[in-house]
C-alpha cells in the first residue's frame, strides 16, 4: 500500500491525515456506529448557509414565492410540544391528541427549480434543536434501517419534530414500500414528514411533475401530505453538462502527491472496494479527504456496481471534494442500457455531480 494509514478501527470523526504521499481510499475500512449514522442526518455541507430569505424565486414563476410562504408557515407549525408528547408517557391520558391537517408536505417540481435548497430550508427554519430533527435522502434512509434495523430505526426517529426526505427513490418497489412503513409508524408518533421524489422509470420526459406518483405510491399516507407544486424551468432544457477531457495518469499521479489530504486509487480497485463496504459508510469512507484522484477511469460493468458508484458520487458532491480523474470522461460511465433503464436518473445525476466535481478538481493540476 502506498500508505501507512489504517482506519478499519476509527468510529468517529476525522481519520488522520497521512504526512507523505496519497491516501488510498481501497485502504479505508470504516467502522461507523449507528449513533453517528443518525447525528449526520443533517442537510449536507452545500446546503449548511440556505435559508428562505437565500432562495430567489423567478418573477415569472409566482409558485416559486408561495412555496417559501407555506413552508415557512409549517416550520412555524412545528415549534412547541411533539406531537405525540415529547416521546413522554401520558399516563392519564388515552392516547395523544391527533395533529390537525396535513404532517407533511410534499414538494412537487421539476429538475433544477431549488426543491432541496426548500427542503434544506425548511429543516433550518424549523424552531427545534437539531437532536430532533433529520434530513438525508432516501438512500440514505433505507441505509440507515439496514445498519439499525427497522423497530431500532422506528424508536430512534420516533422523537423526531421533522424528517425530511429528499429524493424519495420512486423505482425500487421493495424500498418503497420499507421506507412507507416506516413513514407510517412515525407519523403515529407525531413526526412531521417532508418529501421531494425522483421521477417513475418510463417517465422521465413526460413531465416535470411527480405528485400524483408519490401519493399513489406511498399508498396510506397520502392524506398526511400537502403536495406543493414548484414551477420553473424544465430540465429538458438543459440537458447535461459535457464532462472535461480527463487528464494523463502521469498528471492525475502527480496532483495527487502535490495535494495534501489527497487520496490516489486506480478505479476499477475502487469499484471492487465499494462492493466490500456498506453504502451508509460511503461518508465516512471520505473523511478528511481533500480531492479524490483517479487513474483508468472506464465504463462500469454491471448495475450494482453502477448504483454503488451513485452513492459515492452523492456524497462526494454533497461535501463538495474535488475529483480528478484520467481515462473516459464521466459521461461514459454508464453504457445505453443503463442510461435508457429505469435506474436511468440516477445515472444521470451522477454523471452531472462527477462532471461538477471534475471541473472543480481542474486547478488541482497547475499546482
Amino acid at each position: 500500500m502506498s500508505t501507512s494509514l489504517s482506519t478499519s478501527g476509527y468510529t468517529s470523526g476525522r481519520p488522520p491525515i497521512a504526512d507523505a504521499g496519497p491516501q488510498a481510499l481501497c485502504a479505508r475500512e470504516p467502522r461507523v456506529p449507528a449513533e453517528r449514522l443518525v447525528a449526520e442526518m443533517v442537510p449536507p455541507p452545500r446546503f449548511d448557509s440556505v435559508r428562505f430569505d437565500t432562495y430567489n424565486p423567478d418573477p415569472a414563476q409566482p409558485s416559486q414565492s408561495e412555496a417559501v410562504t407555506v413552508l415557512s408557515g409549517f416550520a412555524a407549525g412545528l415549534g412547541g410540544a411533539h406531537a405525540s408528547g415529547a416521546g413522554k408517557k401520558r399516563w392519564f391520558s388515552k392516547k395523544p391528541a391527533a395533529p390537525t391537517g396535513p404532517r407533511g408536505v410534499y414538494l412537487d417540481g421539476g429538475y433544477g427549480v431549488g426543491k432541496t435548497h426548500l427542503l434544506a430550508s425548511l429543516w433550518h427554519a424549523t424552531p427545534a434543536e437539531p437532536a430532533l430533527k433529520a434530513f438525508g435522502t432516501f438512500v440514505e434512509l433505507t441505509n440507515l434501517v439496514g445498519a439499525l434495523g427497522f423497530q431500532q430505526t422506528v424508536q430512534t426517529l420516533g422523537g423526531h419534530r421533522l424528517l425530511c426526505i429528499d429524493e424519495f427513490e420512486l423505482d425500487d418497489p421493495g424500498d418503497t414500500v420499507l421506507v412507507s412503513s416506516l413513514l407510517s409508524r412515525l407519523v403515529e408518533q407525531g413526526v412531521a414528514l417532508a418529501a421531494t421524489s425522483n421521477t417513475l422509470p418510463g417517465k422521465l420526459g413526460e413531465g416535470r411533475f411527480a405528485a400524483a406518483d408519490f401519493l399513489r405510491e406511498i399508498q396510506g399516507l397520502s392524506a398526511h401530505f400537502r403536495p406543493l407544486r414548484i414551477d420553473g424551468q424544465d430540465y429538458r432544457h438543459r440537458g447535461l453538462p459535457q464532462a472535461p477531457a480527463p487528464f494523463s495518469d502521469e498528471q492525475v499521479t502527480k496532483a495527487a502527491y502535490a495535494t495534501e489530504g489527497a487520496s490516489l486509487d486506480d478505479f476499477p480497485g475502487l469499484l471492487e472496494h465499494l462492493a466490500r463496504v456498506h453504502p451508509s459508510r460511503y461518508g465516512a469512507l471520505t473523511d478528511g479527504i481533500t480531492a479524490v484522484c483517479l487513474t483508468g477511469v472506464g465504463p462500469v460493468p454491471d448495475q450494482s456496481t453502477a448504483l454503488r458508484l451513485v452513492v459515492l458520487a452523492d456524497r462526494l458532491y454533497d461535501r463538495e471534494v474535488p475529483v480528478l480523474a484520467s481515462g473516459v470522461p464521466f459521461d461514459g460511465l454508464f453504457s445505453e442500457e443503463m442510461l435508457n433503464g429505469g435506474y436511468r436518473k440516477k445515472y444521470f445525476r451522477a454523471i452531472s455531480r462527477l462532471t461538477a466535481l471534475a471541473r472543480d478538481a481542474k486547478p488541482l493540476v497547475s499546482q
